[in-house]
């Protein structure tokens, strides 16, 4: 089990996904808002380098696990000429918001959401060219079982783009990031949200989630086969690219 696994929502006794589904109903109506405000903005260029990283592969259908109110759906809709885009999420609160957002877009015939456990997907194997994932997989309560999941879910040959919160491995990034979380991160969380709860949650497992080299040994170990990461800004964010 990794450390993020063990961590739970307010600190809750209880099963992982039930809490999790409850934490994201709960701060769904201002999640975009502290999204892009927490990251200045940031976060936006992080899901555009992702989905650049999917651009040569041409995919054609596209899942995107845990898409919350679907700002990736909607901006990989935008940059890839895709035939058909499903989010899955275990939050209705926050997909109904990414439905609204849909369809003021006009991209409802291009991009469905349905309510899914990311651990145990119901679409058959090799259904998708292309899984991604922004910000959500941390969240998993057994990040080996998901991930197989998402390889299982894709052709052979396909292509997965994660974008991931990390720590900083460098001075002062590192020291600055640890400030910002545990400080100014949950006293703005709880002005806006009012649940600073689920913020200090956010931040526990960011720092517990594995990264970097030793993600890709896990990517690996669920069936991936070439698979690469980066760091983006300072390595505030990690983006992780494999191939099933």
């Amino acid at each position: 089990m990794y450390q993020q696994e063990k961590i739970n929502p307010y600190g809750k006794e209880g099963e992982k996904g039930t809490l999790v589904e409850e934490m994201f109903d709960n701060i769904a109506p201002t999640y975009d808002t502290l999204n892009h405000r927490l990251s200045w903005d940031i976060d936006r260029g992080w899901r555009r380098k992702a989905i650049m990283k999917l651009k040569p592969e041409a995919p054609q259908t596209l899942l995107d696990i845990a898409t919350g109110t679907g700002d990736f759906a909607i901006l990989a809709a935008r940059m890839l000429n895709l035939s058909q885009i499903v989010g899955v999420d275990i939050s209705e609160g926050m997909m109904e918001i990414g439905r609204q957002k849909v369809k003021n877009e006009g991209l409802d015939k291009t991009i469905s959401f349905k309510k899914e456990d990311c651990l145990n997907l119901s679409f058959p194997e090799g259904s998708f060219d292309a899984v991604t994932a922004a910000f959500g997989i941390r969240n998993f309560s057994d990040l080996d079982r998901g991930l197989r999941e998402m390889c299982r879910v894709l052709r052979k040959g396909g292509c997965l783009s994660i974008v991931e919160l990390s720590q900083p491995k460098s001075f002062p990034m590192r020291q600055l990031f640890k400030l910002y979380s545990h400080t100014f991160l949950p006293l703005y969380a709880k002005l806006i949200s009012k649940d600073q709860g689920a913020y200090d949650y956010l931040t526990a497992t960011i720092e517990a989630f594995p990264q970097g080299e030793e993600m890709i040994g896990i990517l690996k170990k669920a069936g991936f086969g070439k698979a690469s990461f980066k760091r983006l800004t300072f390595g505030i964010c990690t983006m992780y690219f494999a191939r099933k």
